[in-house]
């Protein structure tokens, strides 16, 4: 039976071929003939016709030849883009330029003249671009089923007739299925009545405020991916008041990743609002970290742990494993790779990192080259409450897989930081910050081959607990959303551009180092608020109201980036900075790790927070929500109680 299969399969191709063959002979003769008829005039003197049965032949199989060496004939004859047209005229220029070499040597009596040559050769890339392109056009429009219009296909303004917005229009052009019809596009910088792709611009942004603009059109498409924020708030401005509905195309860093194409829609969001500048990420770089290598991330259902595993595995690693104490959460990361058609190189565990003899089991089988440790626990009012977790997950936790990863000899070991860990005024910034103590240690040692780093960022738009999310919800119940304090700042980027600058450090890193990624300016937590009720469609103070809670445990009211014993430096990336101190040693980080893991299921919170500041004396505990749970009435007498015992040879990090 199989024998049959083959042989018919084996029939079809022949026939194929054989039909490729025919039909482009056949063209290739017509346009030589054709080429005769208008270099005389339609009357060809008699002795250039038996030129003409001479030279024919060896013409038509020279172009065979060439076209079968860049191998048209494997090629699908409806599928035609600029790689084929420049592989077409490439074969047509060659095979004219022999044609006019053996003119040149062999004389009329074995080539056509030059006039012949020179028609033939512009009528034969017409001939085999036009008529490819054709087969494309009747493909896309009436053969495929994707190629009939939607019944009720709506009328689209695409705004930006860049390189995006044309992509974009040929793309809802062939795919006339998705129902959007382009009509127009607007922008700022081609002249009106331009046409693309058949499709003519009306104008700037600013037009559509015309009544009658509106009217013709039924939605706007934004393609504007590189645009300033300033600029995309302006046009988001323009249509929320023509009350036309908006979408936009994804970001740049995801369309570079090649995970979204441009009919990705979406509504706006406030991370296109934020100011941000398009980050450029040497992704050769990346490339050569982690293609064809083994890369552990730990966190990996997490929001930054979650956007690794999306990039990491787009650089095509061998193995991608991936470490998370949640089920729930890494599941569905899981699936989504998977669907990616990356299911091949998963290695998912439901482990947690403080289980030593799992960890040592994973880091034997597989072998990591990079690590990144994403694993932590970030939410930072719950800390404060719960400092004996934060100190056994953040700290002990990261120690542990450290020292694994310098036990079996990972390449690069990169820690997730925060910009929390500066002037620390929270559990979580502290054990963040010891947690950089750490693993710049773990570089001093004489036995290390590893390069240990960490990277340092503010909040992430979007992940778990951040504000965004919050105040969606907050709108979606219909207020009031509710702000720490009207004078609060924070450091925002997404998650896509931090993780992407994390890569890009880890590919630079050389060991010990700590970096930050330009996180622009610092914005206003009660403008972001108000910018989200806009973008809602509704009216700040009067549809939603904007309610003032004040700072909780811990907060701050701004975010700092570099400590006052550090040296900035810049990197060979500019939006990626690194910090020079005098690292801890080995020796001294060592036993206060011991100290903090011998007290820590005994101690009060209270006593580990002084714990912490005693390492770390920049640290500013806030110790009223301990004393309403214990009882503690004054910190002097938390002070005196406290049972914590350093050994002499701990140096805080201030005397450094």
């Amino acid at each position: 039976m199989m024998h049959r299969i083959y042989g018919v399969l084996a029939g079809v191709r022949t026939a194929r071929f054989t039909f490729l063959i025919l039909a482009y002979a056949d063209a290739m003769a017509f346009t030589l003939w054709l080429s005769y008829l208008l270099r005389f005039d339609f009357v060809i003197p008699g002795e250039y016709y038996q030129v003409f049965g001479v030279c024919v032949w060896w013409i038509i199989i020279l172009k065979l030849l060439m076209l079968l060496a860049s191998g048209q004939f494997r090629d699908s004859l409806s599928y035609f883009s600029t790689p084929d047209l420049s592989r077409v005229f490439a074969v047509c220029f060659i095979s004219s330029s022999a044609i006019a070499a053996v003119n040149l040597l062999g004389g009329l009596s074995m080539a056509p003249p030059r006039g012949v040559i020179l028609t033939d050769f512009v009528l034969s890339c017409a001939m085999l671009c036009g008529g490819r392109m054709a087969l494309r056009l009747l493909r896309e429009r009436f053969l495929v089923p994707q190629s009939r219009p939607h019944r009720d296909s709506r009328r689209v303004g695409i705004i930006g007739a860049g390189d995006t917005g044309s992509d974009l229009c040929l793309e809802l052009l062939a795919k006339r299925w998705l129902g959007l019809r382009p009509l127009a596009f607007f922008d700022d910088v081609r002249p009106r009545n331009t046409r693309l792709h058949g499709i003519r611009l009306w104008g700037r942004p600013e037009s559509l405020r015309d009544p009658g603009t509106c009217a013709k059109l039924d939605e706007i498409i934004i393609a504007l991916p590189t645009a300033p924020a300033a600029r995309l708030r302006e046009i988001v401005l323009i249509l929320q008041q023509t009350k036309l509905p908006f979408r936009i195309i994804p970001s740049m860093t995801q369309l570079a990743m090649g995970t979204v194409s441009v009919t990705n829609l979406r509504p706006v969001a406030i991370e296109d609002l934020l100011g941000r500048d398009v980050v450029q990420i040497d992704t050769q770089d990346i490339r050569e970290m982690i293609a064809g290598r083994v890369v552990l991330v730990t966190g990996a259902g997490g929001s930054i742990g979650s956007e690794l595993c999306r990039q990491i595995a787009a650089f095509a690693p061998r193995t991608l494993v991936m470490v998370e104490r949640s089920e729930a959460a890494l599941f569905p990361i899981e699936q989504e790779l998977i669907e990616h058609g990356w299911g091949n190189m998963l290695i998912p565990f439901v482990a947690d990192i403080l289980d030593t003899s799992c960890m040592e089991a994973i880091f034997a089988r597989y072998r990591p080259y990079a690590v990144f440790h994403a694993a932590a626990h970030k939410h930072v009012p719950l800390m404060e409450s719960q400092p004996a977790e934060a100190i056994r997950n953040n700290i002990l936790g990261t120690a542990q897989i450290a020292e694994i990863a310098r036990t079996y000899q990972v390449d690069r070991f990169l820690l997730i930081s925060t910009d929390k860990a500066i002037n620390p005024t929270s559990v979580m910034g502290a054990t963040k910050r010891m947690a950089e103590l750490l693993v710049q240690a773990m570089q001093t040692r004489a036995d290390t081959g590893t390069k240990f780093m960490a990277v340092r960022f503010g909040n992430v738009l979007g992940s778990s607990g951040s504000v965004v999310p919050i105040f969606t919800r907050q709108i979606a119940a219909g207020g009031p959303i509710k702000v720490t304090h009207p004078d609060v700042t924070r450091y925002f980027m997404t998650i896509p551009e931090a993780v992407s600058l994390v890569l890009q450090s880890a590919s630079h890193g050389q060991g010990g180092d700590i970096y930050v990624l330009d996180m622009g300016d610092p914005v206003k937590i009660v403008g972001l608020a108000r910018q989200m009720i806009e973008l809602s469609g509704l009216t700040p103070d009067t549809d939603i109201r904007i309610e003032f809670t004040g700072l909780r445990p811990g907060e701050k009211l701004f975010e700092e980036l570099s400590h006052s014993a550090e040296n900035v430096k810049p990197t060979s990336h500019p939006k990626i900075l690194r910090f020079i101190c005098e690292p801890l040693s080995h020796e001294v980080v060592k036993p206060i790790l011991e100290g903090m893991a011998s007290i820590l299921c005994t101690a009060p919170p209270h006593e580990l927070k002084l714990l912490l500041k005693k390492v770390i004396p920049e640290y500013t505990p806030q110790m009223q929500e301990d004393r309403k749970q214990e009882g503690v009435e004054e910190i002097a007498q938390a002070e005196g109680s406290t049972a914590v015992f350093l050994p002499e040879s701990t140096v805080p990090i201030g005397s450094v």
